[in-house]
């Protein structure tokens, strides 16, 4: 009687699919790239390999946050036209080994981005790093469209100011029904992040409270970014306010929303009135 041979199953390689985030405003000014830069560096700093992408053509500052400017050999679009390869345009952070930058074009405008050459790149993105962190340019021109178009998170950064939360009302209605995923009729999770906020100017009335924007907007609060020359003096040297300035408020609150993206629970506190900002993001986050 024969015996009968073990049988050998093929085990299957995991492939690695990274999560897709789009940091988008419908305003310029609001600290978008700088917020970018901080959410990447953070998650990088929790052991996530992070690259970030700046699609604002024409104008490219992602890198001069990062400290990298003078690094640019390739951009984006150089490897969307295929003049490049994706691994010879990534800028590799010097202080952090699983952060990485692909820069913008300063000499191209927005017309060289085309969606064939964004979905190639995210895909290639994708299948190497845990986040592809997408810096959008303010609005709803093409290359916001583009930047926003595969994403499965947005990140929607607003100030406590009337005219930045009607252009981000209009933000989220554009995630709504632009992005590949709400074509296949699939919810992109929304995430509100509200920098420069002071509660002393919001009790005064001077700017829009927490509370205010949260009833304008109805999306989960990420974190609240203080009001702080913190942010301002660590993109002037080209550190992410996490690494130029890692034990201010502002660092710790973009530390916070990293852990939050991650599915950590935290509360969010600002300085003052503690207890209400956590009331606030427990209910919305409900």
């Amino acid at each position: 009687m024969k015996k009968s041979r073990p049988k050998h199953t093929k085990t299957k390689t995991k492939v690695r699919q990274g999560r897709v985030l789009v940091v988008t405003s419908g305003k310029g000014g609001v600290g978008k790239t700088t917020s970018t830069a901080a959410l990447g560096t953070a998650l990088a700093l929790s052991g996530q390999k992070v690259a970030l992408v700046d699609f604002d053509v024409g104008l490219r500052n992602l890198d001069l946050v990062m400290g990298a400017e003078r690094r640019v050999v390739f951009d984006l679009i150089n490897v969307i036209k295929g003049e490049a390869k994706l691994a010879q345009a990534l800028i590799r952070d010097k202080r952090l080994d699983t952060l990485a930058l692909l820069p913008a074009s300063q000499s191209r405008d927005k017309d060289s981005l085309t969606e064939d050459g964004v979905a190639s790149v995210i895909a290639e993105l994708r299948a190497q790093f845990d986040w592809v962190i997408c810096d959008s340019p303010a609005g709803i021109e093409k290359g916001a469209i583009l930047a926003m178009r595969h994403a499965d998170v947005a990140v929607v950064v607003v100030n406590p100011e009337v005219s930045s939360i009607r252009d981000a009302d209009r933000i989220i209605g554009m995630l709504d029904a632009k992005t590949a995923k709400a074509e296949h009729g699939q919810p992109i999770e929304k995430h509100l992040l509200l920098t420069r906020y002071d509660p002393v100017r919001a009790r005064r009335g001077e700017i829009m409270s927490v509370e205010n924007v949260l009833e304008i907007l109805s999306i989960p609060l990420l974190g609240i970014v203080p009001e702080s020359g913190e942010v301002l003096r660590s993109s002037n040297v080209g550190a992410p306010v996490p690494l130029g300035s890692p034990g201010s408020a502002p660092a710790q609150a973009y530390l916070e929303a990293a852990r939050r993206l991650t599915g950590a629970d935290s509360v969010i506190v600002v300085a003052d009135r503690p207890s209400l900002i956590s009331r606030w993001f427990n209910r919305t986050a409900a």
